[in-house]
């Protein structure tokens, strides 16, 4: 027959499986677990090498650049002007009635463990224990300021424990000294004990806040890749959408003239009908492969490639887009050289979008200066230079990620061009970029030097790309 477990039996049991994990721990064994972290902590650390590195980079993000390589090692200076102030101290402090030889060697020994926790942090602690114990057994009234510090410095580069088992063995080898060396110093010892816990939960607390700072500056250095890497996604969504509209134009406009080709023809021969359904065959298939494709790109929710939303811009409407960036208050110069004709539709979608994301860019970054906008049509396609002066006033928080030098530096990429971005010399900010394409078969458009709205300065020659600091924008 099978016995049933009641619910007094199961409370039972798991107050019986919980006491028995209690017993375990027996004042041996607490004993052993203390003895094994105070070896670990204070004797075999006491010889490990470690030295304090400096601050990390991901916490130095808001800080200029000039001076991130200071910083990183302001811990450092402290640590190295602090303890020649105290030497300093300890040596004006010192006895008269000591003699200069003694009175050098105490300030040196309370002093240099200061400069050790740079390197032994453990190690600096028992020197600094050493001396001080020493100092307390030949000379009355020693000062234990070099050891609180040591102490204090010990604990901001170790875990909480350590600062516990320094305290103790700090205080019953400190009060032995004095009971031994000056008896009537004595009194001081738990005041001082009571002070130096004081600091050193106050050291604890500041560490734990120091690797919360550390954790949130990973934390935030990780979600600006991932917004950085999603951001590039979605400009690459956008081209691909783009350049679908354009090529699949392109490709059903091959597909009907393929399928109407033999029916303009009397009595067509087979073998043209069946070239010509061969290739209306071939271009439903890319168009269909290319869907595909460039699907991969696509979002979840994102609208369906079949129809654009609206007509692709290209350069003709570069006017309307300056016009709209003049009518916020940000003058723009305008400056076309070459002989100005239609492009491939891809190349004049994304000379469009580069010189919109660097306006863009100038309004957001650069209230208040002036910016010019040169288009060159050369034989083998067309170079764009957008360069705005230093701003005149203070630029407001940007909600945007940072990365729209990185859209158009994929645009230039994806047609096999290429693009430079970077500070200029007086403060300003110059976007240089060449996109090439074939000479046109039907140059229809007029030539015009002359800029709308602008100087209309003619330069001739396409936009050089040299090489300036590339920056996101």
């Amino acid at each position: 027959m099978r016995e049933t477990k009641t619910g007094h039996d199961t409370a039972h049991t798991s107050r019986t499986a919980t006491g028995s994990r209690y017993e375990d721990w027996t004042e041996s064994r607490l004993a052993g677990v203390a003895w094994h972290h105070f070896r670990e902590d204070l004797l075999v650390d006491a010889w490990r090498f470690r030295p304090l590195p400096p601050i990390g980079r991901e916490r130095l993000r808001r800080w200029p650049r000039l001076a991130r390589a200071g910083v990183r090692w302001l811990p450092h200076a402290v640590v190295i002007v602090f303890a020649v102030i105290l030497a300093l101290a300890e040596a004006a402090a010192a006895d008269w009635h000591q003699p200069p030889l003694i009175a050098g060697f105490y300030a040196v020994s309370q002093t240099l463990p200061v400069g050790m926790v740079l390197l032994r942090p453990v190690g600096a602690w028992w020197l600094s224990l050493g001396t001080t114990a020493l100092a307390c057994l030949t000379y009355p009234g020693p000062g234990t300021i070099g050891l609180m510090a040591v102490m204090i410095l010990v604990t901001l580069r170790s875990r909480p424990r350590v600062a516990v088992e320094m305290w103790v063995v700090s205080t019953v080898v400190v009060g032995l000294a004095v009971s031994a060396g000056n008896p009537n110093d004595f009194v001081v010892v738990p005041m001082v004990s009571f002070i130096t816990a004081c600091f050193l939960g106050t050291a604890v607390a500041v560490r734990g806040w120091w690797l919360a700072r550390g954790q949130v500056a990973e934390q935030e250095t990780l979600v600006a890749d991932v917004r950085g890497r999603h951001t590039l996604l979605e400009e690459r969504a956008r081209i691909a959408r783009e350049l679908h509209d354009v090529v699949a134009h392109h490709m059903s406009v091959i597909a009907i003239q393929a399928e109407a080709a033999p029916y303009r023809v009397e009595d067509p021969p087979g073998e043209l009908t069946r070239s010509f359904a061969l290739i209306r065959e071939s271009a439903v298939a890319a168009l269909s492969e290319l869907r595909r494709v460039l699907g991969v790109l696509r979002f979840e929710g994102a609208e369906a490639f079949d129809a654009p939303d609206a007509p692709q811009p290209d350069l003709s409407r570069l006017d309307d887009l300056v016009q709209g960036v003049r009518d916020v208050g940000l003058p723009v110069e305008v400056a076309r050289t070459g002989a100005q004709r239609p492009l491939p539709q891809g190349v004049e979608l994304s000379a469009y979008r580069i010189v919109q994301e660097a306006l863009s860019n100038a309004l957001r970054h650069a209230p208040g200066s002036q910016v010019r906008v040169e288009v060159s049509y050369v034989l083998t396609g067309v170079g764009l230079r957008i360069v705005n002066t230093a701003p005149t006033a203070e630029a407001q928080p940007s909600p945007g990620m940072g990365h729209g030098v990185t859209g158009m530096r994929e645009r230039a990429t994806m047609l096999g061009g290429e693009l430079a971005a970077g500070p200029t010399e007086d403060g300003g900010y110059e976007v240089a970029a060449f996109l090439p394409a074939g000479p046109a078969d039907h140059p229809d458009r007029p030539d015009g030097g002359g800029g709308t709205g602008g100087t209309g300065g003619t330069r001739g020659g396409a936009v050089s790309l040299g090489k300036a600091p590339e920056e996101t924008a």
